[in-house]
């Protein structure tokens, strides 16, 4: 099956003292590694809402347009569980309204897809608590962007509902009181992989809910600690080297394969956003996309 394969501009953002392109040279980049689209890091450097007014937003997509890209998505980065220590300050209500604006900037760029992330634990409040929040907190995004045409994507990222059966409880629970039902997931092979979950399992559950998913491979570095009383070493939690796609120890073959067997067909999207094996320069970043899309383009002929 072929998806259409989207850079993410996180990429290219300078963020771990990689090499930095503004957003209008990021779309050439992506152009001239051969992606078919782009997803939008919607905070500065890059497409921060503080910085791109309407005419900014129709320039950008004048640009995209010319050189043959789509906005795929934008990347939102929220969590609505953040600073529940001082629940005086309308922290939720900033994050809603803020989710309101991407899915504006979304709609002027002729993009449909604002990625949000759901919260990190903390200790000041019950989980199951945290819970209600994040659902009350997504549902009023997925209503109050519907009439945007935008829909709202669940990425696994932060700790609540991290590992897939709580992603699909998540999405289910946040659509079942929505009029119109525009929350999906965002769903990633990494992080069922990191949590040493079966991917084809994980995949076969979370296809049919997903819109989009993004790919990153990594290698696992094996750390231990040394106890001289003991004379032995203490085992610890592995380190995470980001490599290319063919290189780190995520099988995407088997990922995207049980994906499309359950019926995803959306975009496959590639980010670097950690600090990658061979370092951050430009030409380091170049070969690392390129080694991406000569990947899927493989996977594709195979098929």
């Amino acid at each position: 099956m072929k998806h259409d394969l989207v850079l993410h501009s996180v990429s290219y953002s300078g963020s771990w003292g990689q090499h930095f392109l503004s957003l209008e040279q990021f779309l050439e980049k992506a152009a001239e590694l051969g992606f078919d689209g782009v997803m939008l890091m919607a905070k500065r450097p890059h497409l921060s809402v503080l910085d791109w007014p309407p005419v900014a937003r129709a320039g950008l997509r004048s640009r995209a347009e010319k050189l043959g890209l789509r906005f795929a998505c934008i990347a939102g980065y929220t969590n609505f569980t953040g600073d529940l220590e001082h629940r005086d300050i309308p922290n939720r209500e900033y994050q809603i309204r803020h989710v309101v604006e991407l899915a504006e900037m979304a709609r002027d760029l002729g993009c449909g897809l604002v990625r949000v992330f759901t919260g990190y634990e903390q200790s000041s409040m019950t989980l199951d608590a945290q819970w209600k929040l994040v659902i009350e907190s997504l549902r009023e995004c997925a209503e109050r962007t519907a009439e945007l045409g935008v829909t709202i994507g669940i990425q696994n990222h932060h700790d609540i509902a991290s590992d897939f059966e709580s992603l699909y409880e998540l999405v289910i629970e946040v659509n079942a009181e929505v009029n119109a039902p525009n929350c999906r997931a965002m769903f990633d092979a990494w992080a069922p992989a990191l949590q040493g979950v079966d991917l084809r399992a994980a995949a076969a559950k979370m296809a049919k809910i997903t819109v989009y998913t993004t790919a990153a491979n990594y290698a696992l570095r094996p750390r231990f600690r040394y106890h001289p009383t003991l004379v032995n070493y203490k085992k610890l939690l592995p380190t995470v080297q980001a490599v290319p796609m063919d290189e780190g120890f995520i099988d995407y073959r088997c990922f995207l394969a049980q994906m499309e067997a359950g019926g995803y067909q959306g975009p496959v999207a590639y980010e670097m956003c950690s600090p990658l094996r061979g370092g951050g320069s430009m030409e380091n970043l170049d070969l690392y996309g390129r080694k991406f899309v000569s990947f899927m383009r493989g996977l594709q002929a195979v098929e």
